[in-house]
């Protein structure tokens, strides 16, 4: 099992801790490094700026917004870092949510998500292999433009700059069950939100057709810590906000996710005490049992024995969340 770093996205400014951690993964043999992006900071620029100031440690987005971004554009994006990075490009896709897609890139959410997703993946592979001219004759992605309010002079073409592999690895972001299965299919790996060790079972069906050299890279909050219950505070904070503010009550696909899991009525509680702008109940609701399954928290005894469950499953890369320098270096010493 690999490990990764996975910084996330930008709060009310740049993190100025991001760089030196991410240098020091690399120097004690991480895998690779991960940016994010919601609705403030984007994905591709810190990690360019990473990508400058290291020679080894693979660089991914988990996960590039795909409402922020034309899949073409998209494509320009993960094949220039690619280049400059010596081939160190992987690009980790996200559907987002209509709370985003709709409130903040004034778009609509797709009425058939898998499909939108589907044609999203087809377009960047095309523009990866550059083997012809991009052609899709999508229900949300058209190439050439073929809508009636279109001029009908677009024309077909392919990448002006040939990409340096066509075989760059692109992930998937995915938590329903049916998109899940989905991306085994389409993609070459999954980017799991939350990963339970215990509880595998909800993806079975979905991992059933597992190929070899699919990547299946949760990410988890890592803490080293002698307080576990101070330990859990970030994961519960997190989830408070993604399982009661992340959608509607109506539709919230990481409440319903965590349903999936085993917590339907504590994420109904969740959700109902956030959105009654209860926001600190609403994070003292998360089950201390939830927070723990799904991170690395606590002694470095205690994090030894449950990185173990991480290891007995599908996990091929633990894309870890650590806010220090200690953590990281605990970590790859139980995982040499």
């Amino acid at each position: 099992m690999r490990l990764g770093l996975a910084l996330g996205y930008w709060g009310r400014g740049p993190d100025p801790g991001h760089l030196e951690l991410a240098r020091e993964a690399e120097r004690l043999g991480y895998d690779s490094v991960w940016t994010a992006e919601a609705w403030g900071s984007d994905a591709f620029t810190p990690l360019t700026w990473i990508a400058a100031h290291t020679s080894r440690i693979r660089l991914g987005t988990a996960v590039a917004q795909m409402a922020a971004r034309t899949p073409t554009a998209t494509a320009m994006h993960a094949l220039t870092l690619d280049h400059l990075s010596g081939g160190r490009m992987m690009l980790g896709l996200g559907l987002s949510g209509p709370q985003v897609v709709e409130g903040w890139y004034g778009r609509p959410f797709p009425g058939s998500p898998l499909t939108a997703t589907r044609e999203y993946v087809d377009v960047v592979r095309q523009v990866m292999a550059r083997k012809g001219p991009v052609e899709l004759a999508g229900r949300f992605h058209s190439h050439p433009y073929a809508g009636g309010d279109g001029t009908g002079t677009g024309k077909p073409l392919k990448p002006i700059t040939h990409p340096l592999r066509a075989d760059l690895p692109l992930l998937l972001g995915a938590e329903g069950p049916k998109n899940i299965a989905q991306t085994t299919r389409i993609a070459d790996g999954w980017l799991p939100l939350y990963w339970s060790p215990l509880r595998t079972d909800v993806y079975e069906a979905s991992l059933a057709d597992l190929r070899e050299g699919f990547m299946v890279a949760p990410m988890a909050r890592a803490q080293v810590c002698d307080d576990i219950a101070e330990g859990l505070l970030p994961v519960k904070a997190m989830l408070g906000f993604y399982i009661g503010g992340m959608g509607r009550a109506v539709r919230n696909f990481h409440a319903e996710l965590m349903a999936r899991m085993g917590f339907e009525a504590e994420a109904r509680r969740i959700q109902n005490l956030f959105l009654a702008g209860r926001r600190e109940e609403a994070v003292r609701a998360v089950p201390d049992d939830f927070a723990d399954e799904i991170s690395l928290v606590g002694p470095p005894e205690r994090i030894a024995e449950r990185l173990e469950l991480w290891r007995t499953g599908p996990v091929t890369d633990l894309l870890v969340t650590a806010p220090d320098m200690r953590t990281l270096r605990v970590l790859a010493e139980l995982n040499a």
